[in-house]
């Protein structure tokens, strides 16, 4: 079951127009918001990402957070699993195809998806995971979480080709942002590097967890612009998001990163992930 402007139905009865403005342009936002013990979690932080997200596009929000809480609710409700991850997709809606903005504004196209929310193969989690870099050349707004993923969709390609799991970037080939679908953390000296929140890249929720358990554990660890260098040279290298959690990088462009095999300090904030997701994702108010 999904949910379509108003309306829950079966994937195989949903319709959208050809000239719905995502559809054409890709002039919409999406949203992701992982499930556990049938609540979604950190749900008002989500709704801030998607409001921020839709102020950067100038998307009126078609629902106010009582009723995205209700519909998600609602979501939830008609898929059995305990574990899930939710898909919101926002559109400006049908028009005939112009650049500029509909006027006056048409309805916008309100999509939401539901699906098992599954934890990374025990494969990943021991072995670790090779990645390869790439110059970030996406646009300067990548703080939206806009559905106009092409740029992220030949990056991710780049590191399938190579037979990698995900892509590094680096803007300017020369400061870490983020990967093609992740966030990136880099490990020197027993100190946690996060690249800054800002317009350069998505401000992930699971990015803002491993930063709060790192700060309850005592983990030393620092927000500040990242260099290839520091990437290149790192002793270990973590990627996370709310569907892979969190994976050690033990190959970066063909070369071991620091022993090639997940570090002490991968082993560590699995752990205390774990713990956070069986103490808090699955006991949040």
């Amino acid at each position: 079951m999904i949910y379509l402007n108003g309306q829950f139905m079966p994937v195989e009865k949903a319709q959208v127009s050809v000239l719905d403005r995502g559809f054409i342009f890709g002039d919409g936002v999406y949203e992701v918001i992982p499930v556990y013990g049938r609540k979604a979690f950190r749900l008002a932080e989500h709704l801030r990402r998607l409001q921020h997200s839709l102020d950067g596009i100038r998307l009126a929000n078609p629902h106010n957070n009582a009723e995205w809480t209700r519909i998600i609710g609602q979501l939830i409700a008609y898929h059995p699993g305990e574990d899930q991850y939710l898909y919101l997709h926002i559109t400006r809606g049908v028009a005939e195809r112009d650049h500029a903005f509909p006027n006056p504004p048409v309805a916008p196209t309100v999509f939401m998806l539901g699906k098992p929310l599954r934890t990374p193969p025990l494969e990943r989690i021991k072995n670790g995971i090779a990645c390869i870099t790439a110059t970030d050349n996406r646009w300067l707004r990548c703080d939206i979480k806009a559905i106009s993923l092409l740029p992220n969709v030949l990056l991710r390609q780049l590191a399938i080709d190579a037979g990698c799991a995900e892509t590094i970037l680096l803007r300017d080939d020369q400061w870490l942002t983020e990967g093609a679908a992740s966030n990136i953390f880099v490990v020197r000296d027993g100190t946690l590097l996060a690249p800054p929140k800002d317009h350069l890249m998505l401000p992930g929720i699971t990015y803002d967890v491993i930063l709060e358990i790192a700060a309850a554990n005592h983990i030393p660890y620092q927000v500040r612009r990242i260099s290839k260098a520091e990437v290149c040279a790192a002793d270990e290298l973590l990627l996370t998001s709310s569907t892979k959690e969190v994976l050690a990088v033990t190959r970066l462009d063909g070369k071991p990163v620091g022993a090639g095999i997940p570090g002490a300090m991968f082993s560590k904030m699995h752990q205390l992930y774990q713990t956070f997701k069986r103490d808090v994702m699955r006991h949040h108010d």
